[in-house]
């Protein structure tokens, strides 16, 4: 126990919840948890650090205030509109569908009406701080089934705000004197009047006030501060809670357009004040009313964990989307959220609720969100065991994730390319300009929507996931293109595609030297290393800009480093056959190849992909000259002849070269091939010299352009 100095309670209280903090990071819990953890270590039951309560039960208060007022400031309904009804849907269903079944549970557990009710609501919510950190840090937050929990959740953040407003309203009523309908009627109209206030200042005052104070980003994130405590006290004198007031506090400045910037300041001020309502909780928790509820509390979860995820697969199912997808949107509503335990602690304060069921509802958190955090990081091993069972919750035809998909009619596809993001776009880009045809798969369905547009055959899908593959035409692509920079996701890949029996090659995009060795040793054709290349090439500009761009001059001239593309007009040809000169007047002055500058380059000089090239003229000038460096060349017929083919070609008996060697024939310069192998009889000859004699019958391995293939087949038997 320690007392006499507040401040060395609140350094005690820090220190405590640091260390469990950092037991949690290894756990890979949510800190939550582990506040309420340093919360029972220091209260009464434990340590009994704490005693200044009211001055922890303050810093408590505000740190709601801020959560509820970050809530208002994000609150996205465009959200909702582009998920569709799904959001509404799930999450409202969701809502009705828990709140009964719980209710029904909790009164079956022998609770009384009021306190079953409060069981019930806490229940429905979920957890929108826990689930789009665990969503954005596995990089789901853009998928599908990410943007549909996104959208739910944030029905269930409104669906808290009104329950929060029907309590205060309800509480309000029953303490004040008089007839009870009319003081719900005061409480209304005061509410309509809060509501008139934020409207008129959303559109006249607070427009012109964020944009005077955004000269100062310290000023303006005081304001935003001292503007959900001032909602937040007002909103308690009209007899509202101080939850509802911030709540309206962030809706007022969620029209502006420095809502990011204040919501981004205000994040870790937010969690630094929510530590100490959860402390709050924690130290408040009697451990001796909680055993009498452990099988109660046991029931509950299970229904949380199990029950919730079954109710949003079933919903999800009848509205046509895969059992992948729903699957992996249930999981994250399988936890109760702090919205349930600041709803249950408003119940306490007034007088709804006991001790016992305050206590119950907080240990339902404790035991659902930690569990429900390894469910969704282990949510693909997850699925891929409970897959076929759940095939139950999926319609024959599910309609709207198949409408999604737009795969191609082709006879064939060049290129599977998994992953649309930055890098898998600029891949798919400078295929499509070598007239490849690609056909996309991602999860992001605003990705999808972008190529679609574009007239790309797009598939919605995870490309680890063994279904996904039903819908893809593995056998008639030639390639396969994982751009994912998932060790875990590109090994289940390799698994899938040895289980389809795929035949054609396989490209993997690695983040290092050892995932890259991994890859190789599993048999991939070609691993992409996306930082590897980049870093080189900003090596090779930096260098090429340290060493030879000139300073500024004041002269009517500029200079200007342009990056051959691969694909350019120019790439193969000499400084005499580029026109900038005669047709703009610019003056290419340097190359930088491979971090080596040639300077004055002669016009013979030849220019090749990836050279950084110097050009100097009338500013106007220079961005023509680019345009025309990096013309695009068309150069479909020519790829297909350039393109390496092997074939075999048999030796007729009759033929010329029978009994003579590749020596006497100069077989590579007369035919433009090379010959890698004779298969004669059972035997098969890889070894080859120029000594090596050509026999009738023989069967020969020959590799070269498409082109030179061509012409060698035209002309057999030899």
């Amino acid at each position: 126990m320690i007392s006499g100095s507040t401040f060395v309670e609140f350094a005690a209280i820090l220190g405590l919840a640091t260390f469990i903090g950092i037991i949690g990071q290894k756990l890979r819990q949510p800190l939550i948890i582990m506040f309420l953890a340093a919360g029972i270590l220091a209260g009464p039951s434990a340590l009994g650090i704490i005693q200044s309560h009211q001055q922890i039960e303050l810093l408590a208060q505000i740190g709601i205030a801020l959560l509820l007022f970050i809530v208002g400031l994000k609150l996205d309904l465009h959200l909702i509109r582009i998920t569709g009804p799904v959001a509404l849907a799930t999450g409202l269903g969701q809502i009705i569908f828990t709140s009964i079944i719980g209710f029904i549970i909790s009164i079956s557990l022998g609770m009384s009406i009021l306190n079953a009710a409060y069981v019930a609501v806490a229940l429905t919510f979920s957890s929108t701080i826990i689930i789009v950190k665990l969503l954005s840090d596995k990089k789901e937050i853009d998928s599908l089934h990410g943007q549909i929990a996104v959208g739910f959740l944030i029905v269930q953040d409104i669906a808290a705000i009104l329950a929060l407003v029907l309590l205060t309203t309800f509480g309000a009523s029953i303490e004040a004197e008089g007839s009870a309908a009319v003081s719900t009627l005061i409480i209304f109209a005061k509410g309509f009047g809060m509501l008139g206030v934020v409207a008129l200042l959303m559109k006249y005052v607070l427009p012109s006030l964020t944009r005077r104070l955004a000269h100062s980003l310290e000023l303006l994130t005081l304001f935003a501060i001292a503007w959900a405590v001032l909602f937040a006290a007002g909103s308690e004198l009209l007899g509202f809670s101080k939850e509802v007031g911030a709540f309206l506090a962030g809706v007022s400045l969620a029209s502006t357009e420095y809502r990011d910037s204040i919501g981004a300041r205000l994040t870790s001020l937010r969690d630094f004040l929510l530590l100490f309502f959860f402390i709050d909780l924690g130290a408040r928790l009697e451990w001796s009313m909680i055993g009498a509820h452990l099988w109660s509390s046991l029931i509950l979860s299970l229904f949380v964990l199990i029950g919730n995820p079954l109710i949003v697969l079933i919903i999800m199912g009848y509205m046509g989307y895969r059992r992948r997808t729903g699957f992996l949107a249930g999981l994250t509503v399988a936890q109760i959220s702090e919205f349930s335990l600041i709803v249950a602690a408003l119940g306490l304060s007034i007088g709804h609720i006991t001790h016992e069921t305050m206590g119950l509802i907080t240990l339902v958190g404790v035991v659902t969100i930690f569990t429900s955090t390894y469910m969704i990081l282990y949510s693909d091993q997850l699925y891929h065991l409970l897959s076929v069972p759940l095939k139950i919750f999926e319609r024959r035809n599910p309609y709207r994730e198949a409408a999604i998909d737009t795969p191609g009619k082709t006879a064939s596809v060049d290129v599977i390319l998994a992953g649309l993001g930055n890098y898998g776009s600029g891949i798919a880009e400078y295929l499509l300009r070598r007239s490849k045809s690609v056909l996309g798969v991602d999860f992001d369905p605003s990705a999808l929507d972008k190529w679609r547009e574009r007239g790309l055959s797009v598939v919605y899908g995870d490309i680890a996931d063994p279904d996904i593959h039903e819908h893809l035409p593995l056998n008639r692509a030639r390639w396969v293109v994982s751009t994912a920079r998932s060790k875990e996701m590109n090994l289940a890949l390799i698994n899938n595609l040895k289980k389809e029996k795929y035949g054609g090659k396989l490209a993997l995009t690695a983040t290092d030297e050892e995932e890259a060795r991994a890859y190789e040793k599993e048999g991939v054709h070609l691993v992409l290393c996306p930082f590897a290349d980049a870093t080189e090439q900003a090596a090779d500009a930096l260098t090429y800009a340290m060493d030879f761009l000139p300073e500024k001059i004041n002269w009517p001239i500029s200079f200007l480093e342009v990056r051959i593309k691969t694909d350019s007009s120019i790439a193969g040809q000499t400084i005499r056959d580029i026109p900038v000169r005669s047709m703009i007047g610019i003056s290419i002055l340097a190359v930088s190849r491979g971090g080596q500058v040639h300077y004055d380059p002669d016009p013979d000089f030849r220019i090749y992909p990836g050279d950084r090239l110097l050009i100097m003229g009338p500013p106007d000038g220079l961005k023509d000259a680019e345009r025309l460096l990096n013309q695009f060349e068309t150069r479909d017929a020519q790829e297909d002849r350039d393109r390496f083919e092997i074939a075999e070609v048999m030796v007729a008996y009759d033929s010329k070269l029978s009994g003579q060697t590749l020596m006497d024939l100069r077989f590579r310069q007369t035919y433009g091939v090379n010959l890698i192998g004779i298969r004669r009889g059972k035997d098969q000859i890889t070894s080859i010299t120029p000594a090596e004699q050509i026999m009738a019958g023989d069967c020969l391995v020959v590799i070269g352009t498409s082109g030179a293939v061509g012409n060698v087949k035209k002309q057999e038997p030899l």
